[in-house]
């Protein structure tokens, strides 16, 4: 991006993050195309849609290409990347933007509906501990009315298969060395892209000052979020689809 370009331009902003995201997730397009073939399937083409830990709304862009009579709520904490959201979506009235802390037990008054026919998130909840989770999952349970559904894509390993772990894990960061060297943008390059953007250089400094260089939390099996989210109300929830390292994992009410 010239510096013209990531002063104005939000597209550019959008398929920048998606790149950068793409370099650990190059099956990233297949995991929202599966979130999105199960909303259709079980909530119709016309949603009302909780974008949740939103990021710059890569969630609801797809969403909304797919299903333009839907309509999604983006929550999330940091500053910068809601700010490019905002920038990208100002002007559709399909979308709005909370911002509002997850780990807060009275996140969800601020939200705008009481409920939703789908929440969805995406390589975002890792950040989470365990019991941070546990609590969040029984809040989303008030959130989804009867019939909708949740669905939580990120990596989820199986801790019982540590030599397939090593060898995929092996593989995915010899690709990723690759790429790089080829010239692809990493997490931390791309926050350096970011802080020196001057439309987005404070909303940064506010990201760090809330979150350091990177959230901790911890990631448990696919089998332990359906478990909790059948715990926290859902009557199924099962993995919908996974990678050798990452899952996507769908609770129904």
């Amino acid at each position: 991006m010239t510096e013209t370009v990531a002063g104005a331009d939000w597209q550019a902003w959008q398929d920048s993050w998606d790149r950068q995201q793409e370099w650990y997730m190059p099956d990233r397009e297949e995991r929202f195309r599966v979130m999105l073939d199960m909303v259709e399937a079980l909530v119709g083409t016309a949603p009302r849609v909780l974008d949740l830990a939103c990021g710059t709304g890569s969630i609801s862009d797809r969403l909304l290409k797919r299903f333009p009579e839907a309509e999604s709520v983006g929550v999330d904490l940091d500053p910068a990347l809601l700010a490019i959201a905002e920038g990208y979506f100002a002007g559709d009235a399909r979308v709005r933007f909370v911002r509002a802390d997850l780990k807060n037990p009275s996140w969800t008054a601020q939200l705008p509906h009481d409920s939703y026919d789908a929440v969805l998130t995406a390589t975002a909840l890792h950040w989470f501990y365990s019991e941070d989770l546990r609590g969040l999952y029984g809040q989303l349970g008030g959130v989804v009315r009867d019939g909708g559904v949740f669905m939580n894509a990120d990596h989820m390993p199986d801790e019982t298969t540590p030599r397939i772990n090593a060898a995929d894990r092996a593989q995915r960061h010899a690709r990723m060395d690759r790429a790089k060297a080829a010239g692809a943008v990493d997490w931390a390059d791309w926050w350096k892209l970011a802080a020196a953007d001057p439309l987005l250089a404070g909303p940064t400094a506010e990201r760090f000052e809330i979150y350091g260089e990177h959230a901790d939390g911890d990631t448990p099996s696919a089998q332990w979020h359906a478990q909790v989210l059948r715990d926290s109300g859902f009557a199924e929830a099962r993995t919908v689809w996974r990678s050798p390292s990452d899952a996507l994992v769908l609770g129904l009410k």
